[in-house]
C-alpha cells in the first residue's frame, strides 16, 4: 500500500514540474453568414458539408441556435461584441471596449490563446498568438452589386473565381486557405506547450463577396439550384424596417425586385462558398486529429449569424426571419455522446460560457450568457424561456413556444408565426382576430423581456429616427 501511494506522489509530483495540465484544449471555429440551413446533413438544402456534417455527428448539435441581434447594419459587429464580452446585445457595444475579453479569461484560466482571421471587434484582438487578422469583409468590388440581371449580364460580368478584384483573393491565397493554414502552424506550437490551448478561428467566409475557386461553383449547376419556398420579388415592409434595396448595402448585392434567376445565382455562389471553407474545416480537423491533441479537445462550431440570399424578398442579415437569425452550432469532445440532437433555443454566443465552463474559468458576473454543458447532461432543459431580437429600432422580435412575434415599429405592424407548424414563416396569422390573445400575450412578454436586456424602445409609439452618419450599412 505505502508503495502504491509513493508511486502515486511521485507521478503527481513528476506532472506537476512538468507543467502538463488535465484541462481540455478548446477549438472555436467560427463562420460568417452562415445560416443553419446550408449544414448538408440538415437537409433543407443541396449545400455540401461533408466535414461538418462528420463534426455534428461527432458530438451535439443545437438545432436552434440565435444571434440576438445588432444596433447597426453591420450584425457581425454585434454578434462578436457580444460573443466577446459575454454581455446582451444592448450592453456589449459599451462592455466589449470596457470589459475582459474571453480570450483574457481563458488566459486567467491557463491557456495559451490563438487567433486568426476575421475580427470585426473595437481595439486589437487580446491574444497570446496572432496572425493574419482580417477586417470586417473582404472589399467588395462594384460589380459585384445589383448582380445578375440576366443570363446575358452574369456571362459578361463579375465571377467568383476572378482573382483580379482581390477581395478574398487579395495577398495571392484565399483567406479561407490561409485561415486553415495559420491554425495548423498553431496547432505544432500548441503540441510543444506545457499549457493546454484555446484557439479561436474565426472565418471571413461565408460572406460576401462570395469568392471561391470555380470548382465549387461548378458542384451546383444552375438548373439544380431551388428558390426558396418563401421567395418573394419584394417584401412588403423593406423600407420601413431598415432594409431599403436601394440603400443597405446587403440588401444591393441582388437586383429588386428579386428574379428567381438572381437568387438561384446567389445561392449557387453562396454554397460555393461554403463548401469551400467546409474543405479548409476538413484539413483543421484531420491536422488536429495528427496532432494527438483530439481526445483531449472541445471542438466548438458556430456562426455569427444567417443570411436570407432569398428568402421573404431579402438577401441580408438585417431581419428577423429565422434564416438570418438562426445558426449552426455544434460541440464535440471528451464525455459528449455523439450524434445527439438538442432543440431547446439557445444563443450562439453561449459558446463563450460554455468554454469558461470546460477550462473550469471563473465565469465573471459580465457573462450573462449561459453554457450548453447542464443542458447536454440533462441537468436542464430549458436555457432561456423566450428569445430576444432586435435590429436598430427598426425591427423586434420574441420567441417563445411554438410562436414569433416580429415588430416593425416604423411601419406600425407586428407579424405572427406558428413556427411549428410554419418553419418556413409563410403564414403571417396577427390580423387574424382568433390570434388576437396571442399577439397580446407575446407583446406583454416583449415589455417584460425588455426590461431584462435594458431595451427602452416603445415599441407603439417609436421616436423619430435619428439620421444615419454617412458610410457603409451592412458588413
Amino acid at each position: 500500500m505505502k508503495t502504491f501511494l509513493t508511486i502515486l506522489l511521485i507521478a503527481s509530483s513528476l506532472q506537476f514540474a512538468s507543467g502538463k495540465s488535465k484541462k481540455p484544449n478548446i477549438l472555436f471555429i467560427f463562420a460568417d453568414d452562415m445560416s443553419y440551413e446550408t449544414i448538408g446533413s440538415v437537409g433543407k438544402t443541396i449545400c455540401k458539408t461533408p466535414n461538418l456534417d462528420r463534426l455534428k455527428d461527432r458530438g451535439a448539435s443545437f438545432t436552434h441556435a440565435y444571434n440576438m441581434g445588432a444596433w447597426r447594419g453591420a450584425v457581425c459587429l454585434a454578434s462578436r461584441a457580444m460573443l466577446n464580452s459575454g454581455t446582451f446585445v444592448n450592453r456589449a457595444e459599451k462592455a466589449v471596449k470596457t470589459l475582459p475579453h474571453w480570450s483574457e479569461m481563458m488566459s486567467d484560466a491557463g491557456y495559451t490563446t490563438y487567433m486568426s482571421g476575421k475580427w470585426h471587434v473595437p481595439g486589437k484582438p487580446r491574444f497570446d498568438v496572432v496572425k493574419d487578422v482580417r477586417p470586417g469583409m473582404p472589399k467588395q468590388t462594384k460589380s459585384g452589386y445589383n448582380r445578375p440581371k440576366s443570363p446575358e449580364d452574369y456571362a459578361k460580368g463579375w465571377k467568383p473565381w476572378d482573382k483580379s478584384k482581390g477581395g478574398f483573393w487579395k495577398g495571392g491565397t484565399h483567406w479561407s486557405e490561409v485561415l486553415a493554414n495559420d491554425t495548423l502552424e498553431f496547432l505544432k506550437q500548441a503540441k510543444k506547450d506545457d499549457k493546454p490551448f484555446f484557439m479561436y478561428i474565426a472565418f471571413n467566409a461565408t460572406h460576401d463577396p462570395r469568392q471561391s475557386p470555380k470548382k465549387y461553383v461548378d458542384m451546383y449547376p444552375l438548373k439544380d439550384m431551388v428558390v426558396p419556398k418563401n421567395f418573394q420579388p419584394n417584401y412588403p415592409y423593406a423600407k420601413k424596417m431598415g432594409c431599403d434595396p436601394k440603400k443597405l448595402r446587403d440588401e444591393r448585392l441582388m437586383p429588386s425586385p428579386r428574379t428567381k434567376y438572381a437568387v438561384k445565382v446567389n445561392r449557387q455562389e453562396y454554397y460555393a462558398v461554403v463548401t469551400h471553407m467546409d474543405a479548409q474545416i476538413g484539413r483543421i480537423l484531420k491536422a488536429l486529429k495528427e496532432s494527438g491533441m483530439e481526445k483531449n479537445t472541445y471542438i466548438i462550431f458556430t456562426a455569427d449569424h444567417g443570411l436570407a440570399v432569398g428568402h421573404h424578398g431579402l438577401v441580408g442579415k438585417q431581419n428577423m426571419y429565422d434564416h438570418s437569425m438562426r445558426v449552426p452550432f455544434f460541440i464535440s469532445g471528451p464525455g459528449i455522446k455523439p450524434g445527439t440532437d438538442f432543440d431547446m433555443s439557445i444563443y450562439l454566443q453561449d459558446a463563450m460560457a460554455t468554454a469558461l465552463e470546460l477550462a473550469s474559468a471563473k465565469k465573471s458576473k459580465q457573462v450573462e450568457f449561459k453554457s450548453v454543458i447542464p443542458l447536454i447532461r440533462g441537468k436542464r432543459k430549458v436555457q432561456y424561456n423566450r428569445i430576444y431580437g432586435k435590429y436598430i429600432d427598426y425591427q423586434r422580435m420574441i420567441e417563445q413556444g411554438d410562436y414569433k412575434l416580429i415588430m416593425y415599429p416604423y411601419a406600425h405592424t407586428v407579424r405572427l408565426y406558428n413556427m411549428k407548424k410554419d418553419p418556413e414563416e409563410m403564414n403571417d396569422l396577427a390580423k387574424n382576430p382568433e390570434y388576437a390573445r396571442v399577439v397580446a400575450r407575446l407583446k406583454s412578454e416583449f415589455k417584460k423581456l425588455q426590461v431584462e436586456m435594458d431595451d427602452p424602445l416603445d415599441v407603439d409609439n417609436p421616436a423619430p429616427l435619428k439620421k444615419k452618419k454617412k458610410g457603409r450599412h451592412g458588413h
